[in-house]
């Protein structure tokens, strides 16, 4: 009879850790989001252009930088006609120390944003045409704003992952 009642135990106790390893399998082994994919999700609804077809370049300058996006695919017409709206629409709003769409997508607490919304007076800020996309270049001779341009291209390569490089 003892051994009856271990039996049911064992088994009573072996299906409890069967259910509970399977609910954890299931449901409960979601690793939250990296912050990668929390930016690159997000992106989708400040950049009107596929993050997955589409390449962030950034090049710090002795001046300031150059932000610069590219089409993966030189045929993809679509994205190509996206990234130049989009960063020419970027060059006039960070020109007037309007970066609502960065700290939308990075949070207002990113490095360097908060300099450059006070001192964007203080730096030039300018939209091309580039062979398969688009570049903002911004330049200034304020150290405290080139500092900040600075950390704020490593914020967005940091944050953006595989969507973004250095050059």
């Amino acid at each position: 009879m003892q051994i009856q009642n271990t039996h049911k135990i064992i088994i009573g106790a072996v299906s409890v850790i069967v259910v509970v390893a399977v609910s954890y399998v299931l449901l409960g082994n979601r690793q939250p989001a990296s912050r990668q994919q929390m930016i690159h999700e997000k992106g989708q609804n400040v950049m009107p252009f596929s993050l997955d077809k589409t390449q962030h370049i950034f090049k710090k300058t002795e001046n300031g930088g150059t932000q610069s996006v590219v089409v993966r695919d030189p045929g993809d017409t679509q994205d190509l006609s996206l990234i130049r709206m989009h960063l020419q629409m970027e060059a006039q709003n960070f020109a007037q120390g309007n970066f609502s769409d960065p700290t939308g997508l990075h949070g207002e607490s990113m490095a360097g944003i908060s300099v450059l919304k006070t001192n964007y007076t203080k730096m030039k800020v300018t939209y091309s045409e580039i062979e398969n996309g688009a570049k903002i270049d911004f330049e200034t001779t304020d150290t405290e704003t080139l500092s900040a341009i600075h950390a704020w291209f490593d914020a967005q390569v940091s944050d953006h992952g595989s969507d973004a490089v250095t050059q």
